[in-house]
């Protein structure tokens, strides 16, 4: 069996990876699933959230460590988290063999406009100052991040338990979003296997964000068409399906 570590983003928890957990063992041979929240998320929403993104791939990686998880690994991760897995693999290249990263970016290589769309400002910041209900926040969070699923109540629904069950602070999730804003990693890219995807649709990253980290790290990036930002919620099966022929593939090549 082959480890696979998954990290959900901004102030979103292992839950939030839906029935794309057992999507993903399903189709990519041999893969076992661990998913870890970031500390101030899920389960951690009592801990502070670190406001560095280097700190929450040091929590990761020792929460993986207890949870008895071997190097090297692999990491497959959203928005937030594919920053942390990024910050994982530089900090130690010889624990990480290969991160898919989904609809991130960076603000070495993109400026602000492209890595939260303008479109969004308004209603972040409307939701912020009115206290909107929890309901309201994540039918909002919703339609920025899905295209395919955004009308879904199914959806809608198991995300609000969610909230009532694991609120995310105010502070925290302000937390996060300066951890993200901030970063900033190394001009060179992580020694390890490393495919981008990203969705032409994405109405809060940019799709210009991956195809820049892409072009600079000289890594595999592959589009979807139609989803939005949250892929694997949108058509998990298609990036479970990337995932698996980028593996299976002779020609790919380690960085180094």
């Amino acid at each position: 069996m082959t480890s696979w570590i998954f990290l959900r983003g901004l102030t979103r928890e292992s839950r939030h990876w839906g029935d794309f957990v057992d999507v993903f063992e399903r189709s990519v041979p041999g893969a076992r699933v661990v998913t870890l929240d970031l500390p101030g998320n899920g389960p951690l929403h009592h801990l502070t959230s670190p406001a560095d993104v280097r700190a929450m791939a040091e929590f990761c990686r020792q929460a993986a460590a207890g949870e008895g998880i071997a190097p090297p690994h692999n990491l497959l991760a959203m928005s937030l988290g594919a920053m942390v897995a990024v910050a994982w693999a530089q900090a130690h290249p010889d624990e990480v063999a290969r991160c898919v990263l989904i609809n991130t970016s960076v603000g070495r290589f993109s400026p602000f406009y492209r890595r939260l769309r303008p479109r969004n400002y308004l209603p972040l910041l409307k939701l912020a100052l009115c206290d909107g209900s929890g309901r309201a926040w994540e039918e909002r969070i919703l339609a920025m991040t899905s295209r395919l699923r955004a009308g879904s109540p199914e959806v809608l629904d198991a995300w609000v338990a969610i909230r009532e069950r694991c609120p995310v602070t105010r502070r925290n999730a302000l937390r996060q979003l300066c951890a993200a804003a901030r970063y900033r990693p190394p001009a060179e890219g992580p020694d390890a296997e490393m495919l981008i995807l990203a969705s032409r649709n994405d109405g809060l990253v940019h799709v210009d964000c991956s195809r820049a980290l892409a072009q600079r790290w000289d890594c595999e990036l592959r589009i979807h068409p139609r989803a939005g930002h949250d892929i694997p919620l949108d058509d998990g099966a298609w990036v479970a399906a990337q995932v698996r022929d980028w593996i299976g593939n002779p020609a790919r090549t380690r960085r180094g």
